[in-house]
């Protein structure tokens, strides 16, 4: 119990100089506003196409939401996930060294592994909290849709861009722990998840062993079955190992720090 009160002490300190600075508000606005846009344009796209079809046939064809307006909205916030979550993480280590509050973390009763999880897990909440405030634009789809949408594809579709961002998160911090430079820092984390996604781009069914092992490690290509309603362990297992792997080199790179000084 004690130390799961270590940690919640220090997620609670996070989120406190998340809210304590501009960088809180500015991502919150950036967010709401870029998924706002997203929704409306693929929301009006979905009604012209529809109406379009139905002009055509008599009875005209029923459009799917879900493949139409949910899947395109996720996809394209997972994206920007890759250029916000290097701001959640890129003060998380640094600015410690910056102001010489390390110290004090690493004479406080506290492990290296709850200070990295604290830390990390405050991150992952603040960013939950922006998925949360992306998903209240969906809801109004129920409220007016006559036939409302499945639930699977859109809770699926929710837990894949949090996984995508965890696991960004998780190299961001791990990359904070390396420099004193909020810029540098933030700078690395998106170079780093860059690389990632690019290697997705590479993915081509005729792809021998060796490129098809390379690709599989593109971020978003573990995105496209949750964004249709299935889960596939594969896709959740690769999430949660470079979510472990981001954490236990941080965790390395905190103990080696330590030993250090």
């Amino acid at each position: 119990m004690t130390a799961l009160r270590n940690v919640w002490a220090l997620v609670r300190k996070e989120w406190h100089h998340y809210f304590a600075s501009p960088i809180a508000y500015v991502l919150l606005v950036a967010w709401s506003v870029l998924g706002g846009i997203f929704f409306s344009a693929y929301f009006w796209a979905y009604l012209e196409r529809s109406r379009a079809t139905a002009a055509q046939s008599e009875f005209g064809m029923k459009m799917s939401l879900n493949e139409m307006l949910f899947a395109p909205v996720f996809n394209n916030m997972a994206v920007v996930a890759l250029f916000m979550t290097p701001m959640l993480t890129m003060r998380l280590f640094a600015e410690e060294k910056r102001q010489g509050t390390i110290e004090l973390l690493a004479t406080a009763p506290l492990t290296d592994l709850q200070i990295v999880l604290g830390k990390f897990l405050a991150a992952v909440g603040f960013y939950a909290g922006m998925v949360v405030i992306c998903f209240a634009n969906l809801l109004v789809v129920w409220a007016y849709a006559d036939t409302p949408p499945e639930w699977r594809p859109v809770l699926t579709g929710l837990l894949a861009v949090l996984l995508l961002g965890s696991a960004l998160i998780a190299l961001g911090l791990f990359v904070s722990t390396l420099t004193r430079n909020q810029i540098i820092a933030a700078v690395m984390a998106f170079s780093l998840s860059l690389v990632m996604l690019v290697l997705g781009w590479f993915d081509n069914p005729m792809a021998g062993p060796f490129m098809k092992f390379v690709t599989y490690f593109g971020l978003t290509n573990h995105l496209e079955d949750l964004l249709k309603g299935v889960i596939d362990l594969k896709d959740v297992v690769f999430y949660l190992s470079v979510i472990t792997f981001g954490l236990v080199l941080a965790h390395q790179s905190v103990e080696s720090q330590r030993w250090r000084a």
